[in-house]
């Protein structure tokens, strides 16, 4: 099994521009995964955390936000640190995450529960507490090694806790039998919790407290209670808003002054943040610049404070919202499509996600992807769909009828006419000069001079036309919205509509020849389910195959009438070697919509996604590694012991190159049979950690080797699944 799968994720890095404006500024998260909860330990390092599994983290105030690896696909509501190192993270199904070195690695913890834990307070690194569904409250005073569960005297929603001390905490939430409010309290670190009375019937969502006496809690219709008596009394503030708020997060940093954050249905509908800087007797709305709902929110000081949400949004300011500036720290990059001619060369295309709404992203690889160039579009706008024949020539389609073409491999690229605005999503060439383009409102254009020259054809529909895919000039499919599967024989003179038996949107198309054929889209029928279309008789016929998934499936790669993948949504990867009677999902090590794949034969394949995502495998997709330099220079070759070990499914393995080397890092296994090469290729100086995913291999020992030419070291590690 000497084959090698490798997982890039390419990074365009542009210099931060800096627009002054009233509100908060905005920072670039990287994701657009929601994030529920963040917690800063000064106002540089933060940390935030949001749906499957998100973790982002900075340590430049938010300047740039760096993607961590979390290990779970769970979504995670809580975080707290205590330090820029020592932290911990809870979320659903009882999922309880630690970290001691600021999350460069997580590793999960047993709670003992499958409820859903929504909240997480440290007051040091050994003691803690997390909250959930069901009543639940967990303790811990060894940082995480043992979790115990306290009686709480509920079994109703628990969502937020703020321990001030060892000692004394605050728990709250909601007796959603009752409609009434909790609120929880301890003085012997969770021994025994006592109830307190509100006063009020809202959904409790936050709470925190700066002293054993000062508190504060909000929740459902724009409440906000106070106590300055530990909980004895809690007092309602006014906030001026009706019962269309709602608050998720509550953060203080002295008695005076905090930040509240949430959500209001009036306005349109947009976020809310809320500020006092007298204990709360009086709240003055604050503007973000966003319209997008917030959940978290973390002050270090009366200054510095960060707020995150729906979307990947994170918000910023350095002085308690007085004036704010809007900041970029990065650009979420989406990847649409891809085309290989052979393993070693491919083009990527997409579009740059940001409030600088820069698009028109090529990037080129002639290495098999070890190495991405970006290369100039010359456009801005969004790039859709791509199309190589050779290594040479190749054709680029995107929004507002844009078409570009290049006969050198993408050094230079020519913007051509389509005659169109139609934003275009498909394109297919069978040769340097046949091609064929899809897009909006049915449009279809073809041309047969390589682009010189576009001719608009008739489909006979206005449905979106979103695939695709010719066998030789004569012979071609496309599909599109409400079900649409159009034919034709003669290169598109004429189109014929084919029954598909569905009316959902059909995304992309692949044949392998004129018979064989398989389609993906969503199906929303049952409560929605990835979808696949299947015909071997040129379309005369099309049969639903059963998918076993529930996500969106948007793109597709045939290398011959067997051999197939579909990606989409959630990271979703399905496999057949049997045209599609069987679809098996691979691990693909990511939570990311994947837009696009592309097979050169049943081996190699790329695909492509969200937030820069560039996937590769040289093995079917059998499995893959994921490699991320490190920021430390090493004196000396070192290779680290696998961590965690034993694990299941995948381990991360760190090595330090003094200087530049050609690197071989091979797996073997208990017998001495190479197994996989992880890594070949020259390194410059660095510490670098690759990700290795072993989901198909079979529990045992396997030994990890790091060779260069003056240097060789083995280790041990354990797959106990």
């Amino acid at each position: 099994m000497k084959n090698i799968a490798l997982l890039f994720t390419a990074f365009i890095l542009f210099q931060p521009n800096t627009l002054a404006q009233e509100g908060w500024f905005e920072q670039t998260s990287g994701t657009t995964s929601s994030l529920y909860d963040v917690c800063f330990t000064d106002s540089d390092k933060g940390t935030a955390v949001g749906s499957a599994g998100t973790i982002v983290r900075t340590t430049d105030g938010g300047t740039t936000w760096v993607s961590q690896l979390s290990e779970t696909t769970e979504n995670l509501r809580g975080v707290s640190f205590t330090d820029s190192d020592s932290g911990t993270a809870v979320g659903e199904k009882g999922t309880i995450l630690r970290t001691t070195d600021g999350g460069t690695t997580w590793t999960s913890q047993t709670s003992g529960t499958t409820e859903y834990l929504r909240g997480v307070s440290f007051t040091d690194s050994d003691n803690g507490t997390a909250v959930g569904w069901g009543g639940t409250i967990l303790r811990t005073t060894d940082g995480g090694e043992s979790w115990v569960s306290q009686t709480s005297g509920t079994t109703e929603y628990l969502t937020g806790v703020s321990f001030t001390d060892a000692n004394n905490g605050t728990v709250v939430g909601t007796d959603e039998s009752s409609k009434v409010d909790i609120i929880l309290r301890t003085t012997d670190g969770g021994t025994t919790w006592t109830s307190q009375l509100s006063g009020t019937d809202i959904r409790l969502s936050d709470v925190s407290f700066t002293d054993t006496d000062n508190g504060t809690v909000v929740g459902s219709e724009g409440r906000i209670l106070r106590t300055t008596d530990g909980g004895t009394t809690w007092t309602l503030q006014p906030t001026g808003f009706t019962d269309e708020i709602t608050l998720f997060g509550v953060s203080f940093t002295d008695v005076n002054n905090g930040t509240v954050v949430g959500y209001t249905r009036s306005f349109n509908g947009r976020e809310l943040i809320l500020r006092t800087t007298n204990g709360g007797k009086d709240w003055t709305s604050q503007t973000s610049g966003t319209t997008t709902g917030l959940i978290g929110v973390s002050f270090t000081d009366s200054n510095n404070g960060t707020a995150v949400g729906g979307g990947g949004t994170i918000l910023r300011t350095t002085d308690g919202g007085t004036t704010w500036t809007r900041q970029s720290s990065g650009i979420d990059i989406r990847l649409r499509d891809v085309s290989f001619t052979d393993s070693d060369n491919g083009t990527v295309v997409g579009q740059y996600d940001s409030y600088l709404n820069y698009s028109g992203l090529i990037l080129r690889t002639t290495n098999g992807g070890a190495t991405w160039v970006t290369q100039s579009s010359g456009t801005t706008t969004g790039l859709i769909g791509v199309s190589f024949t050779d290594s040479d020539n190749g054709t680029v389609v995107g929004d507002n009828g844009t078409i570009l073409r290049t006969t050198n491999g993408g050094t230079t690229w020519t913007s051509q006419t389509s005659g169109t605005t139609e934003n275009l999503y498909g394109v297919s060439f069978t040769d340097s000069d046949n091609g064929t383009v899809v897009g909006g409102n049915g449009t279809m254009v073809r041309t047969t001079n390589g682009g010189t020259t576009w001719t608009s054809q008739t489909s006979g529909t206005t449905k979106n036309l979103y695939g695709v895919s010719y066998t030789d000039s004569y012979n071609g499919t496309a599909v599109g919205g409400g079900g649409t599967i159009l034919r034709t024989t003669n290169g598109g003179i004429t189109w014929v509509s084919q029954l598909s038996g569905t009316t959902s949107s059909l995304i992309d198309v692949s044949f392998t020849d004129s018979a064989n054929c398989t389609v993906v889209g969503y199906n929303y029928s049952f409560g929605g389910r990835g979808l696949i279309l299947r015909t071997t008789n040129g379309g005369k016929d099309w049969t639903e195959q059963t998918s076993g998934i529930n996500q969106y499936l948007v793109g597709v790669s045939f290398t011959d009438s067997n051999t197939g993948t579909a990606v989409g949504s959630y990271g979703t990867i399905l496999r057949t070697t049997d045209g599609g009677t069987n679809w098996i999902q691979q691990i693909s090590g990511t939570t990311t919509l994947l837009h696009g794949v592309n097979f050169t034969d049943s081996n190699n394949g790329t695909v492509v996604g969200r937030s820069g995502t560039i996937l590769r495998t040289s093995n079917g997709g059998v499995t893959f590694v994921e490699e991320k330099e490190i920021d430390v220079i090493p004196t000396k070759y070192k290779l680290s012991q696998n961590f965690p070990n034993p694990f299941n499914p995948s381990t991360k393995i760190r090595y330090s190159v003094p200087q530049s080397s050609n690197v071989v890092i091979k797996v073997f296994d208990l017998l001495g049979n190479e197994i996989e090469i992880l890594v070949d290729e020259q390194k410059t100086t660095g510490t670098y950690e690759i990700t290795w995913y072993a989901e198909s291999l079979p529990s045992g020992i396997y030994f990890y080797q790091l060779q260069t030419s003056g240097f060789i070291e083995t280790k041990k590690m354990i797959l106990m699944k």
